[in-house]
């Protein structure tokens, strides 16, 4: 069992966690014009800018995550992302924009525990530390 929840579950869950993020940075990457004029339309200030900040996080950070690189560091950026978008794009309007704020939310959660706990042992971290060891 110890094997299956240090080695397995951990990488498993990060390839699970990493989908949503790589999918949906690639395509803002895929369309820009559409990302950048709903952040405008929320009246935020440099929408270009939140653009680029939102594809390095989603699409860099998805990446990074799925090979467990910079695990902990990744999820508390990740953490952040998610309970500032929960909040900024999604709010609590309508029924749909609760359940992606609540989604939001739920990941954030899931990243605090990856923060904590690392990516386990099938990742580029665990491989460097024992190359350190």
């Amino acid at each position: 069992m110890d094997r299956l929840q240090t080695t397995v579950l951990p990488g498993v869950g990060r390839v699970l966690m990493s989908l949503i993020f790589i999918w949906s940075g690639f395509g803002k990457l895929m369309g820009a014009a559409g990302t950048i004029g709903y952040i405008a339309s929320l009246g935020l200030p440099l929408p270009e800018v939140g653009y680029g900040i939102a594809v390095i996080v989603e699409f860099g950070g998805g990446l990074l995550l799925l090979a467990g690189l910079l695990t902990r560091w990744v999820a508390l950026v990740l953490a952040l992302f998610c309970l500032v978008t929960a909040f900024v794009f999604h709010g609590f309007g309508d029924m749909n924009n609760q359940i992606h704020a609540m989604k939001n939310i739920c990941m954030a959660g899931g990243f605090l525990v990856l923060a904590a706990y690392g990516a386990g042992g099938w990742s580029i971290d665990a491989l460097r530390a024992r190359r350190v060891a």
